[in-house]
């Protein structure tokens, strides 16, 4: 068979969810083609600029317009009147794509964003046919996921999924697997060892400091806010692809044990060692996290779908969360070692689907039966 894993570049999520498919696909049918496709790497460098950046700039300079835009697109009717034109424009601008399907001839196209979604409802009109799969990113599934061509839902959790059937989709087509993860995130690692490679202490919390693969958000002024915790903390920072930021976290000297780190591949091996994780949550990192069962203290979510990801994890007691940074101290001293943490991290566990990309591949298999 051929398999066609269908992505955008629009936040570090999609592109990771995309390669966990990609992985569990090949363990599963190693004797299948598999080839794992960036829209964006076929249009014209403009629009490729617009549509990965545009999204990054927005979010970080301006996330209360995000908020409103993800707010007044986020209905079904309104979605629905404009199919045909969505399919039009996402074909017209994505014609590289279109061609690549007719050449390739997938028997499955897995999406793990909404553009390719768009482009393969128009191909499925005029008699195209393959299964179209989507993977929902994120644990709220937002209007534009809706496609009236797509086979298989793959969604974050029954809440999801019911979400989902609410808004007109046939049950039968919605499945709650979890958010594809890396194969990586079902190893039991050592922990002990791991800190020991690290230069960490075993008789201190480790709170690891996620600023995203962009390095986005208020890391530098979570750290001052941390320099203020009362007891003794050891904290790993992880800038991301914000090299400036790195170097500027590296010249300050914090009043506890930190240590910056750029971009990396090794989160399971982080996540492993940190008691307690600072960062925004983003649909695959609160999925990593909670397929090792580390619970989560959210900061700053993006209105839109971030903010849909906290209320879920609050609402599952997996997660703690402040709205003002100067709150954070406090917060971290009455959490730190307590009850609750533990049992923030037995309900983040019991969340965890560290198999979701295996059974993302399993339920579409069962379909093409």
């Amino acid at each position: 068979m051929r398999i066609l894993i269908a992505t955008v570049t629009a936040g570090g999520g999609h592109l990771q969810a995309a390669a966990a498919l990609e992985e569990a696909w090949k363990s599963l049918r190693p004797d299948d083609t598999v080839e794992r496709l960036d829209l964006l790497e076929l249009v014209p460098n403009i629009q490729r600029q617009v549509y990965a950046q545009g999204y990054v700039k927005l979010v970080e300079h301006a996330p209360e317009l995000w908020g409103l835009f993800f707010k007044k697109t986020d209905n079904p009717s309104l979605v629905r009147r404009l199919t045909r034109f969505r399919r039009m424009w996402a074909r017209a601008t994505n014609l590289r794509f279109v061609r690549h399907l007719r050449q390739v001839k997938p028997d499955v196209v897995l999406c793990t964003h909404y553009l390719p979604v768009e482009v393969l409802g128009g191909l499925k009109t005029i008699g195209k046919r393959f299964l179209t799969v989507t993977t929902v990113t994120d644990f709220e599934a937002h209007a534009l996921w809706i496609e009236q061509s797509v086979d298989l839902y793959c969604v974050a959790a029954e809440e999801t999924r019911a979400s989902l059937i609410a808004r007109g989709i046939d049950p039968a087509n919605v499945v709650a697997t979890g958010i594809p993860v890396s194969a990586r995130f079902q190893q039991e690692l050592d922990a002990k060892a791991l800190r020991r490679q690290f230069g960490l202490r075993d008789d201190l919390p480790v709170l690891l400091v996620l600023g995203g693969g962009f390095g986005m958000g208020p890391v530098e002024e979570i750290l001052t806010a941390l320099d203020q915790v009362d007891g003794p903390v050891q904290v790993l920072v992880v800038a991301g692809r914000n090299e400036e930021l790195r170097t500027r976290l590296a010249t300050v000297d914090f009043r506890h044990p930190t240590r910056v780190l750029g971009f990396v591949t090794n989160m399971q091996e982080l996540m492993t060692v940190a008691s307690l994780i600072l960062t925004k949550p983003g649909g695959l990192t609160t999925s990593e996290a909670l397929a090792l069962g580390k619970p989560l203290f959210i900061l700053n979510p993006i209105p839109g779908q971030e903010a849909a990801n906290s209320d879920f994890l609050l609402e599952h007691d997996a997660a703690a969360k402040v709205n003002r940074i100067e709150d954070l101290p406090y917060r971290l001293n009455q959490l730190l070692g307590s009850k609750r943490l533990k049992d923030m991290a037995r309900a983040a566990k019991k969340l965890g689907r560290p198999d979701a990309a295996r059974q993302v591949c399993e339920e579409t298999l069962r379909r093409l039966a």
